[in-house]
């Protein structure tokens, strides 16, 4: 009619009709260009494994943060009301068994024989001087040492997912054997160690000599030369013994060369909650037997430690030996780790991949259009001196 049908074509293909229906059959939410008005280059493709790179990597990361929860801490009043705590200790005094005393006197005013609850081991200190020896970098050190090793095991110590882990790993709660004994080792120390039951208040546990400090009922007194408070702490801690997990005056040694010498440790013990989840906390207050055999929940201590050391007068009125004065404070340390839906990790899964593209697609742009820019001022310097030398030769 106007020329189509001399050249083969159909009119009817470009009325409003046709347009509007060929229209809806090629429509595309996310258009796209046609493959022609493309040109594939080395750069595009370097920046696309660059771009899909940085995706796997922030992927990757975002799935391992979902995977270890988020720790928080909340410290409360303690709402539940106990009257005992347990204490645990591991320790080697370079003195003969038979020559010590071990009590504990609580602000309460109850003496507890902690001497008679507790086992004692006749030992060498040469024996556990040799497995000191051999012992890792962050064991058995002085408390003013601050080794990276020793403070990266505290600090790991103080997450959730790391203390579930060591109390899943060791449930058996013993204490360790300790070196044995070889034919002409001279046995010169004694071993002090176990659990014991005490009040839940302020108190003082002490290793003195015997007949310092307390009516010695054999009414003997010890020579003073007899007198060595060296000492090896493998372990100290309160509530659930958890011998895994390292407390800030586990694996210290104090050694003098006094006689008349006197070593205080000042302790702040603060009940602390590890759970995972809120489910795990929240049985604590509705089933608290239930709870403590959860998996996901471990109820100890903490404690921050202080000391020092003094050589005293040879007299009546000081009393030499190992005191460790421990104090509870009236606060609950809740330290618990939460995870969130796994709709919320795809979320956050969608949100970082699509960040990193549109991010990277402005910045091959903008690189683009830098490098036309440099181009072009190239090209309009090199033909501003091309046309200065024809003037010159004109």
């Amino acid at each position: 009619m106007n020329g189509f049908a001399d050249h083969g074509l159909n009119e009817d293909a470009f009325s409003e009709k046709s347009q509007l229906q060929g229209g809806l059959k090629t429509f595309d939410a996310f258009p796209k260009t046609k493959t022609s008005y493309t040109a594939p280059s080395r750069r595009g493709g370097q920046w696309t494994v660059l771009i899909l790179l940085i995706c796997t990597v922030f992927s990757v990361s975002e799935f391992r943060t979902w995977l270890q929860g988020t720790e928080t801490h909340q410290f409360s009043v303690e709402k539940g009301v106990s009257h005992d705590l347990q204490l645990n200790l591991d320790i080697v005094v370079r003195m003969p068994c038979d020559t010590l005393h071990v009590n504990i006197q609580d602000a309460s005013g109850d003496r507890i024989l902690a001497g008679e609850l507790l086992q004692r081991e006749r030992t060498s200190w040469q024996l556990w001087t040799d497995k000191r020896n051999r012992a890792s970098a962050h064991e058995y050190q002085t408390l003013s040492q601050e080794e990276p090793d020793r403070l990266a095991a505290q600090e790991a110590d103080a997450h959730v997912h790391h203390v579930l882990g060591e109390v899943r790993r060791n449930s058996r709660r013993k204490f360790p054997k300790g070196p044995r004994l070889r034919k002409g080792d001279s046995v010169d120390s004694c071993r002090i160690f176990g659990s014991l039951e005490g009040n839940k208040v302020q108190g003082d546990f002490h290793i003195t000599a015997r007949g310092h400090g307390y009516h010695d009922a054999q009414g003997a007194h010890l020579d003073h030369n007899v007198f060595n408070f060296t000492h090896m702490i493998t372990e100290l801690s309160f509530g659930p013994h958890y011998p895994t997990l390292l407390n800030p005056l586990d694996k210290t040694i104090a050694a003098t060369e006094h006689h008349y010498y006197k070593y205080q440790y000042f302790l702040s013990v603060v009940p602390t909650i590890y759970s995972k989840g809120t489910a795990a906390l929240q049985e604590i207050y509705t089933d608290p037997q239930h709870a403590r055999a959860n998996r996901n929940l471990v109820i100890t201590n903490q404690y921050a430690a202080t000391s020092s050391a003094d050589v005293l007068p040879e007299s009546p009125y000081f009393i030499p030996g190992i005191f460790f004065k421990y104090n509870i404070e009236p606060i609950l340390l809740l330290v618990s780790e939460e995870r969130s839906s796994f709709l919320a990790l795809l979320m956050r899964l969608v949100n970082t991949v699509s960040g990193v593209m549109v991010t990277g697609g402005w910045l091959y742009q903008m690189a683009g259009w830098a490098g036309q820019l440099l181009r072009r001022r190239r090209r309009e310097k090199s033909e501003g001196m091309l046309n200065g030398r024809h003037l010159a030769e004109e």
